[in-house]
């Protein structure tokens, strides 16, 4: 059984930075890509980064050069690194696992997430 469980949220004002963890179990966590999503008071969820079993990565235009996602296989730990925090970026951060990446010459881009999640963790980020 996969088990998904995040954490590093909180308040933070505009400007800051927090960095969420994600460590998973169950599986062998190297051979598995890995996804943050977020999802937003009365909005759908959205894919905010992925990373590949290879390290390939995937951003979403709202938080590219600001956001990084990282991976430690030996933790069995996705991260992501979030600086210079908006207000648009409160929302509940889920981890998820085996995302379907289609890759090519120009990069690695998350199509759809993959069946496992975790609890989540409420960022907020105030003004």
């Amino acid at each position: 059984q996969v088990q998904l469980v995040e954490s590093g949220g909180g308040l933070v004002q505009a400007g800051g930075s927090l960095r969420l963890s994600c460590t998973a179990s169950g599986r062998i966590f190297s051979r598995n890509d890995m996804a943050w999503y977020r999802q937003a008071p009365g909005k759908q969820r959205e894919l905010v980064a992925g990373i590949t079993s290879g390290g390939d990565t995937n951003y979403a235009d709202s938080v590219k050069g600001r956001f990084t996602i990282s991976r430690d296989n030996a933790k069995n730990t996705v991260y992501l690194q979030m600086n210079s925090l908006k207000p648009d970026d409160t929302a509940v951060y889920y981890c998820n696992t085996d995302p379907k990446f289609r890759c090519s010459l120009s990069g690695c881009y998350v199509l759809s997430a993959g069946n496992y999640w975790g609890q989540g963790t409420q960022v907020t980020v105030s003004s």
